[in-house]
């Protein structure tokens, strides 16, 4: 049941729903290992070369540490970002929401949607993107080649359904 007692409406049930969400290959315990590892190893030569009396090579070698570390966390927080897809009879909706958290929804009459796809011979699909109602809306960029063709597949399915 729905507001007021009212019996839920066919056309509003989810037909797709999808998250998508950038791959991150290291986990966040890798993270930590691979922090530790190398800064273990910068450490022994740090010391090194401060034995040596190249003191100032050792300085570098901290400020190596603390670039790796503040790649990985700009790298984690841009895997923050996710798109939220859903299609139902009456709406395609795509949710964009930023790493920062910020969402912005683009919605679409499926029976007017059109998904396009762009492949490449060698690497596959390159950019998928919804089209409708005077606007383009791009899709899934940051997934992987596999990840795409999955989508590209169950979306076109999904869509398909909502306009029988």
């Amino acid at each position: 049941m729905h507001e007021h007692g009212a019996p839920p409406d066919h056309a509003d049930k989810p037909l797709f729903n999808a998250l998508l969400t950038p791959h991150r290959s290291l986990s966040r315990n890798g993270f930590t290992i691979l922090m530790v590892l190398t800064g273990g190893v910068l450490l022994v030569q740090a010391f090194f070369f401060l034995v040596t009396g190249a003191w100032p090579i050792a300085t570098f070698l901290g400020a190596d540490l603390l670039a790796i570390y503040i790649a990985f966390r700009l790298n984690y927080r841009s895997g923050r970002a996710r798109e939220e897809v859903r299609v139902s009879r009456r709406e395609l909706l795509i949710r964009k929401v930023t790493p920062a958290g910020k969402a912005t929804d683009h919605r679409y009459n499926p029976f007017w949607a059109r998904f396009l796809v762009d492949r490449h011979e060698e690497i596959g699909i390159t950019a998928m993107r919804i089209t409708g109602e005077g606007r383009t809306t791009p899709v899934g960029a940051f997934l992987n080649p596999d990840d795409r063709e999955s989508f590209a597949d169950a979306f076109s399915n999904a869509l398909a359904t909502a306009r029988r």
